[in-house]
């Protein structure tokens, strides 16, 4: 692992967060550009992840069922397929941008992420996306477990509550200062060699 090579993983920038829906982070507007910018620059560098939910409820396990029996207009069956993709100034980056699906908050399960990763002997982790307190906290915290250095990017990260936006801001650069660098886009794109 290479603490000088990095990637850019951009969390859940997809219309149906984007758009009016019952799932829609309303920072995410505010945001975008930043993520854009980013994506952007480094288009090669990125993997956007996306969150893809099942036709059904009975397609997951565990507490996933209930989590969709709450949710049924959010399960693919009822949802129109175009809300899954990324938003339009970011589907244009792909290729060369990569895009990783997942059923999950967190994108290190199947282990595809962490396989393209360790093929760029890449060491740390640049992340933009939402939501700051669910999908993108998962992304940081799997990163942390695996070792990788973690940027965020504090004005390209969003959250549809205030509230839990800020304490997982707080909780990623207090308890895990050592493994987490949290910055402003700005502030990493003056600094980083493109």
């Amino acid at each position: 692992m290479n603490a000088e090579r990095w990637i850019h993983i951009c969390v859940d920038i997809q219309r149906m967060f984007s758009e009016e829906t019952p799932w829609q982070a309303g920072w995410m507007a505010t945001i975008s550009d930043q993520v854009v910018e980013v994506a952007s620059r480094v288009p090669d560098r990125t993997v956007f992840t996306r969150f893809v939910p099942p036709h059904t409820p009975a397609e997951m396990p565990g507490m996933w069922r209930p989590y969709y029996e709450k949710w049924p207009m959010m399960t693919a069956a009822r949802l129109d397929p175009g809300l899954v993709d990324l938003i339009p100034p970011l589907q244009r980056l792909v290729p060369p941008a990569r895009v990783l699906d997942k059923r999950t908050f967190s994108p290190w399960l199947s282990g595809k992420l962490e396989s393209v990763l360790a093929h760029q002997d890449v060491g740390t982790v640049v992340v933009t996306g939402g939501e700051t307190d669910v999908c993108v906290l998962a992304t940081a915290l799997g990163a942390i477990d695996l070792g990788y250095r973690v940027i965020l990017l504090k004005d390209a990260v969003c959250s549809s509550l205030d509230q839990t936006h800020n304490a997982a801001l707080d909780l990623l650069g207090n308890r895990f200062s050592v493994q987490v660098e949290i910055t402003t886009t700005e502030q990493w794109l003056s600094q980083v060699r493109i």
